[in-house]
């Protein structure tokens, strides 16, 4: 399985970007889709992902400003990001595995996408 990001850039705080995600085709009927970030000297951290059932689990910190999506016909995951901080600065990365459960546990996915920067700027 394949994935590459796109859409990550520079804006300031308060602004929004829209990441979105492709994947090769693949036909797991149980999945956790994610979006991960990584802030230079800390350690990886899941922030939103969706399962084959459709739950969408979120980390505190963004909750109420994060929407996570998928479009099954493209096999396109995205993640839209409004009200950014710039604590939401570090490389977003999406990622997949083939099994539900722990969907934010970014020690449990077998493919990643190659990253895209979000830089929030105060």
């Amino acid at each position: 399985v394949q994935l590459v990001e796109s859409g990550g850039g520079s804006v300031q705080a308060g602004g929004s970007l829209r990441l979105s995600c492709a994947a090769s085709r693949y036909t797991y009927s149980r999945y956790c889709m994610g979006w991960f970030r990584q802030a230079p000297g800390k350690a990886r951290e899941g922030v939103a992902a969706i399962d084959s059932d459709g739950v969408t689990p979120y980390v505190g910190s963004v909750k109420g400003r994060f929407t996570i999506s998928k479009d099954n016909a493209k096999n396109t995951l995205f993640l839209q990001m409004n009200s950014l901080k710039p604590e939401d600065t570090a490389m977003y990365y999406c990622a997949l595995k083939p099994r539900g459960g722990l969907c934010l546990d970014p020690r449990k996915y077998n493919y990643w996408g190659q990253g895209t920067q979000v830089t929030v700027s105060s």
